[in-house]
């Protein structure tokens, strides 16, 4: 720089300086300070967990895509824990929660332990709150409240509820609220659950912002086949989460999160977004501009989505795949004097739960032990039989295991009211078997066996996947129908048998010679003795899988009055526990002519 340039430059500057300070002086205390900082928000979410705490090996439950179509191996507790703890360093705010199906954990360590396991793990990773979703709902409204909520044992404790956990204390519950604004009693409209939970946020000064959280739950849970619940309703998802985001504005909360057990799907890509579809998208679209963000699951899908609200405004809607792959997190920048949210400066990404850091030693310790009580769980005597129990079908279609869970079935009808009879699909013409292993008289290889003994996870394993015992009413016609359903013309013109298992008090013939649809006699299907009446209505126990048709007996899809009873796992266990011994059935109640 020129030497004169310089001196003008400093003189400038020196003015400058001069003025600034003098402008500083003359403004009266307590004038404009600079605007305030954004409050920052991080918010850490989990969803579709079902119990898988231990880390799996397969491709579908043990692994991710990225961007480029490579596979990364994710999940399980230790590393979920240890993600957890690395993502909230430099977070003053930092809000953890799941977005429901947390419980029906299908792994046997934790589905033997009555899903205890599970609220263990969550209690000790800090969630905050939950929402309800659909298999939240598998077992009873008052186990979900009372066991789950509140650590309500039943029957014996340590052996049928109320485990030692992994600290050597007992089961105590969820430390977090387990939320839905749109579950009701049937008929109702007042949530049974707290519809959201208002999270409070320290600002600069001692103040505060909030934070709403609307829970939803799909509204397929109250007909859906695991969580069949004829005693309750679903309200639709944009009314009540719409209904709730003005409640919370009246309360002078401006934030407001929508968390939504309900899903759809937009690629495969972890943190991606590609042609996004399904009912949460439709619901993004839909709901109040006052909700300023969207966590989702429900569809077990993986994606990172920004969707304009109504107004046009950024939003993101986000879900987390399932079993633990991926932590969702969505950074929320507050505006502390209005406490709305500043939508241009959210952020959303989903993390692969990767096993490249080392694994959180309790949560390690938590799997280890629920692993090794699992087998002492599974090597309990449940029961005995006199013989083999199995799948093997004689030619007329009847096995001794079909027919004993026609008994077992109706036997657990009858505890709820009057039945006529049960049914069961004992090789499904679609959908799964529920029907899953034989039961054998000589002993296993587990040490705890013994001739004609069942164990607990012989006889887990031998029928049932955590689907209710459904008693509902069906007129004789459409039993004849779903009768005649057994035999099915498949595409290639062959016809496919599946056959139904039916109660004791049953007795009936067919003849294959006839033309499919007609090889029923009703006269020839006898109920405690008399014809089957197709003007009459019936009392008939099945599983809500089965009823609901998708085992592929449309027939019965139309029945009314459903009554919900036990889950085929503890049905199963009752029946042996009421019985010394059980024998296997005679196979005499089905005749092909």
């Amino acid at each position: 720089m020129h030497h004169n340039s310089f001196r003008r430059w400093a003189t400038l500057s020196a003015a400058l300086a001069a003025t600034a300070a003098s402008a500083l002086t003359v403004l009266p205390v307590g004038a404009a300070e600079a605007a305030p900082q954004p409050v920052d928000v991080q918010l850490l979410s989990v969803t579709d967990l079902h119990g898988y705490l231990t880390p799996q090996n397969d491709a579908a439950n043990g692994t991710v895509k990225d961007a480029q179509g490579r596979t990364i191996v994710v999940g399980g507790a230790p590393y979920i824990a240890a993600h957890l703890k690395n993502l909230r360093q430099g977070h003053q705010n930092s809000i953890t929660f799941t977005t429901g199906d947390d419980f029906s954990g299908w792994p046997v360590e934790v589905a033997y332990h009555q899903d205890e396991p599970t609220v263990e793990f969550l209690n000790s990773i800090g969630v905050e709150f939950a929402a309800v979703g659909n298999h939240e709902l598998d077992r009873t409204l008052e186990f979900l409240r009372g066991h789950m909520g509140k650590g309500q044992c039943f029957g014996v404790v340590d052996v049928d509820s109320c485990f030692t956990d992994s600290t050597g204390r007992r089961f105590h519950g969820a430390d977090y609220t387990i939320s839905s604004a749109n579950i009701t009693r049937k008929g109702s409209t007042t949530p049974i659950f707290k519809p959201y939970v208002i999270k409070h946020v320290k600002v600069h000064g001692g103040r505060e912002v909030r934070i709403g959280f609307i829970n939803l739950t799909t509204t397929t849970t109250v007909a859906g086949s695991t969580s069949y619940q004829p005693e309750l309703d679903n309200l639709p998802l944009v009314e009540t989460a719409n209904r709730y985001a003005a409640e919370l504005k009246r309360q002078g909360v401006e934030a407001i999160v929508a968390n939504v057990h309900e899903g759809g799907s937009a690629g495969g890509f972890y943190d991606g977004c590609t042609n996004p579809s399904g009912p949460v998208v439709d619901f993004a679209k839909q709901v109040s501009p006052d909700i300023d963000a969207i966590v989702t699951g429900h569809w077990h899908a993986l994606f990172n989505c920004t969707i304009p609200d109504p107004a046009g405004n950024p939003r993101p809607v986000v879900e987390a795949a399932n079993h633990g792959r991926l932590i969702s997190e969505i950074n929320l920048k507050i505006d502390p004097k209005t406490g709305e949210v500043i939508r241009s400066a959210t952020t959303a990404v989903n993390h692969p739960v990767t096993r490249d850091v080392a694994p959180d030693p309790a949560a390690a310790r938590l799997v280890d032990y629920w692993n090794a009580r699992s087998a002492q769980t599974a090597a309990r005597p449940v029961g005995r039989i006199s013989g083999d129990i199995t799948r093997t079908r004689a030619a007329d279609g009847e096995s001794t295991l079909g027919n004993l869970v026609a008994d077992v079935e109706y036997a657990d009808a009858r505890h709820g009211g009057p039945v006529d009879l049960a049914l069961v699909a004992t090789a499904p013409l679609k959908g799964s078997a529920s029907l899953r292993g034989d039961l054998r008289f000589a002993k296993g290889t587990n040490p705890a066996d013994g001739d004609g003994t069942v164990l607990f996870g012989e006889a887990w394993a031998a029928f049932g996947y955590a689907n209710p015992v459904l008693t509902v009413s069906l007129t004789g016609r459409q039993i004849e129908q779903a009768l005649e359903q057994q035999w099915q013309k498949q595409a290639d013109g062959t016809v496919r048998f599946g056959p139904l298992a039916v109660s004791d008090n049953v007795r009936y013939s067919y003849d294959a010679s006839r033309p499919v649809g007609d090889r029923i006699d009703p006269s020839q299907v006898l109920i405690g003795g008399a014809p089957l009446d197709l003007g009459r209505t019936y009392r008939v126990a099945a599983l809500a899988y089965t009823l609901i048709g998708a085992d592929g007996f449309d027939a019965l899809a139309s029945f009314t009055d459903p009554v919900r009873n036990s889950r085929d796992y503890d049905a199963f266990r009752a029946y042996f526990q009421a019985n010394e011994t059980v024998a296997p059935p005679a196979l005499d109640r089905v005749t092909a002519l």
